[in-house]
């Protein structure tokens, strides 16, 4: 397969994460041990100080969440559509409903009206997801959840540092969960993050993380082994050590970037709400009709050498997994029309502007087309 020259992520472990690892290995103390809990009292700094309990992923960090909170057949859980699927099928893996709300077109994030309209007697919880980096509008979706006695579950995969009227993503709502992916803007290779200010809900998912033990065979609860092994840990710590250095040059390259590609007629830039502190996962742009087919101006992005992505082209709710009737015209637009350019922080300054030199080429060779 072809790889672009300038490829869309970058995902790479440096010299200091790889001898975090040996470390672990040469110590013998592998699983849940004291490098996992060195990892949530460090990350805790980043959330104004929450409890944190580290998992296996971020898919079971979400499941454990509505586990912990009692939620499961019978309940409805708003979830978007547009989202990566663990956020849905977090809520199917618990025994509920996944209700699908559309999103903002300016943000990619849940729409609070949209939140409003979807809430049905059933409705037990809310999971934002504060997409590409960029926060949801909790002070509404928070007012909302308060109002109708929900749960507000914050799917902070994609936002490890961002934040919202200088709070952190994952301290609005009654919990939140990250993801630690290799293509995250931190990673430990696999791995998940569950932040709560509640003691209670924090002890039920280390007991459901655990096998329902606190104590070695003495079971309190039904849990599961989702437990995060030292190994992942000691990365995470060592990637969390470089997170503020590595969301500035993630943020340097979205500024760069748009600079350059400001006014290009077609194209419509990725913004920041006011207050917001984006921290730049994705840099996702919309491809008007005048620029022809988002997908062709993928591909030929790729063949002049700049990787793309598209996230995401297939809402969650037109999926063979999750097909209803839901009528969200946001999302269907978003998922034609997106397409992801290279951010990552391993870009040089240079390469932000072949990005934006190829990008705005090949946009004037489909305006000469047409």
């Amino acid at each position: 397969m072809h790889t672009p020259p300038i490829p869309a992520a970058a995902p790479r472990l440096d010299a200091t994460d790889i001898a975090a690892a040996v470390r672990v290995l040469e110590s013998g103390h592998l699983v849940q041990g004291p490098e996992v809990a060195a990892f949530e009292n460090e990350f805790a700094d980043l959330v104004d100080g929450r409890q944190c309990v580290a998992v296996n992923s971020g898919t079971s960090a979400l499941w454990l969440t509505l586990l912990a909170l009692g939620i499961g057949p019978g309940n409805e859980v708003i979830v978007p559509s547009f989202t990566f699927a663990a956020t849905a099928a977090a809520v199917r893996l618990a025994g509920a409903v996944p209700v699908f709300a559309d999103i903002t077109p300016d943000t990619f994030c849940l729409d609070p009206d949209a939140v409003r309209a979807a809430i049905t007697p059933r409705t037990t919880a809310v999971i934002p997801v504060h997409l590409f980096g960029h926060p949801a509008a909790m002070d509404e979706l928070t007012a909302v959840a308060q109002r109708h006695h929900l749960a507000l579950v914050e799917d902070a995969a994609q936002a490890h540092g961002a934040t919202l009227a200088g709070r952190p993503a994952s301290t609005f709502g009654t919990a939140g969960c990250f993801s630690f992916y290799p293509t995250k803007n931190m990673q430990s290779i696999e791995g998940g993050l569950i932040t709560t200010a509640d003691p209670a809900l924090a002890r039920t998912l280390r007991l459901l993380r655990n096998q329902g033990m606190e104590r070695r065979y003495h079971h309190q609860i039904v849990g599961t082994n989702a437990r995060m092994n030292d190994v992942n840990a000691a990365i995470a710590r060592s990637q969390l050590r470089r997170l503020p250095a590595l969301t500035e040059r993630r943020r340097a390259n979205a500024t760069r970037l748009g600079e350059r590609l400001t006014g290009l007629p077609g194209l419509t830039l990725p913004t920041a709400a006011e207050g917001v502190g984006h921290v730049w996962h994705q840099y996702t742009v919309r491809i008007g009709p005048g620029l022809g087919h988002r997908d062709t101006f993928a591909q030929n992005l790729n063949q002049a050498g700049i990787g793309t992505s598209i996230h995401y082209p297939i809402p969650l709710h037109r999926s063979p997994a999750y097909t209803t009737a839901a009528d969200l015209p946001h999302t269907e637009a978003a998922a034609q029309q997106v397409l992801s350019l290279p951010v990552h922080p391993d870009l040089t300054g240079t390469q932000i502007d072949d990005v934006a030199h190829a990008v705005i080429a090949l946009a004037h060779a489909t305006e000469r087309a047409a």
